[in-house]
């Protein structure tokens, strides 16, 4: 792994455990994965020297992750907070046209983990996944309504705008 990979997996890492969807083991490894790639600092080799096993891990997490993303020139965002939303929302669309994750596990993941109570920047895709549900339960079985490949094309348009992308058109 490049460096530069490193670096942002790690700060994805940690932005999605801010909003609660990674774990702190997923943010120790990715400070693992950078000093295997040669980045180093020294609270970096503090956060990847974390014991991952259950428990403390998080508030070990939380003593060391500001400083340890300040040193890198990564930003932090504290758990909860809008923009850390806002940013973790951008992660897993990007992942979406990576084609790492399916237009249904991205609406379920913001409904789970941005929730009504969130940022807005996550209202549409959290209405696509109640779209879903309702064409998952059989309601949706009129001519006119929506096919799980129309919701899956409107995940994926969202997933463009949501990223400063124009969608391309599905000729």
């Amino acid at each position: 792994m490049h460096s530069e990979d490193a670096l942002t997996r790690l700060q994805d890492a940690a932005i999605l455990w801010s909003v609660g969807s990674d774990t702190a083991a997923d943010v120790i490894a990715a400070a693992c994965d950078c000093l295997v790639a040669g980045v180093d600092s020294p609270t970096l080799r503090i956060l990847a020297g974390i014991s991952p096993a259950r428990g403390s891990e998080s508030d070990e997490l939380r003593r060391w992750l500001e400083g340890t993303l300040t040193e890198l020139s990564l930003t932090y965002y504290p758990e909860g907070s809008r923009e850390g939303e806002e940013e973790a929302v951008r992660i897993m669309a990007r992942r979406l046209l990576a084609e790492t994750i399916t237009p249904r596990d991205l609406t379920s993941w913001a409904h789970r983990f941005i929730t009504w109570d969130g940022t807005p920047l996550a209202e549409q895709l959290i209405g696509l996944e109640i779209t879903y549900d309702i064409l998952d339960s059989g309601y949706g079985g009129h001519e006119d309504s929506d096919t799980l490949e129309d919701v899956g094309a409107d995940v994926i348009s969202e997933a463009h705008r949501l990223i400063g992308e124009t969608a391309i058109g599905n000729g």
